[in-house]
């Protein structure tokens, strides 16, 4: 899968012309990475749901041209799934990010938590936001996802806790929790009478940074309305524990 949206000149539209020529970083990685030949398919997207499945019809050094065969939308997949992560120290957090996103969760939030060694200040910031959104487009693509999961701005306490107010299930992952996140009630058993699938509202799962969350933030997210549960009998690091909770959640939820 190659995302159009910043790689392909179209005749008409990225996904709704007759001939879609994809160039740029991605053509060049479709050419020369790829290696694909005339008579293979190739779907493109936009990253935002939007489809078109092509054959190419030609290839050059670094670019290729592709007809398109037929157009579709895929519809964002319901409830999404939210995980908020403390920052994790080195390039953990970006092995975070390409697990997360290869199991479809579907927002991932960077959380500068009281306890977080690695500090996003400045031009690092920056750098290592972006390093977070470069491993997610790549992640989207090995996966095949038709739609990008969005990493959002550093988020502060006081932001993961408006998250929590507006979400359907809000979830902190905590090892002296009593109740277990796989026994947790979903949406649709909390007495509302719906399938969780039509909520319009997030799940929420947070993860705390290496040296874990004070008293003070799981006091302000309960506070919210979230509930500490427990992930497992075994203590995970940052950089797992995430994407352990996403396969439970999104199993519970109809998901998977």
């Amino acid at each position: 899968m190659f995302l159009s949206e910043a790689a392909g000149r179209a005749t008409g539209d990225a996904t709704g012309g007759d001939r879609i020529v994809l160039d740029g970083p991605e053509g060049r990685h479709a050419a020369a990475v790829r290696r694909m030949r005339p008579g293979e398919r190739i779907d493109l997207t936009d990253g935002a749901g939007r489809v078109a499945e092509c054959v190419v019809l030609d290839v050059g050094r670094d670019r290729l041209t592709a007809e398109v065969l037929r157009r579709f939308e895929v519809e964002p997949p319901r409830p999404r799934l939210v995980v908020v992560q403390g920052l994790p120290k080195g390039d953990r957090g970006e092995l975070a990010v390409e697990m997360m996103t290869e199991a479809g969760v579907d927002v991932i939030v960077p959380w500068a938590a009281a306890r977080c060694v690695t500090q996003w200040k400045g031009d690092r910031a920056a750098k290592a936001l972006g390093r977070w959104r470069g491993t997610a487009r790549e992640a989207a693509k090995q996966s095949r996802r038709f739609h990008l999961p969005v990493v959002t701005d550093q988020a502060t306490t006081a932001r993961v806790a408006e998250l929590i107010v507006s979400s359907a299930l809000a979830v902190v992952l905590h090892e002296e929790a009593a109740e277990p996140l796989s026994g947790l009630a979903m949406p649709a058993d909390l007495g509302d009478g719906h399938d969780p699938r039509d909520d319009p509202r997030d799940i929420v799962v947070v993860v705390g940074p290496e040296g874990g969350i004070t008293d003070e933030e799981i006091a302000a997210f309960r506070a919210a309305g979230a509930v500490p549960a427990l992930l497992g009998p075994t203590v995970l690091r940052t950089s797992t524990a995430g994407i352990a909770a996403a396969a439970v959640l999104l199993t519970r939820c109809g998901r998977w």
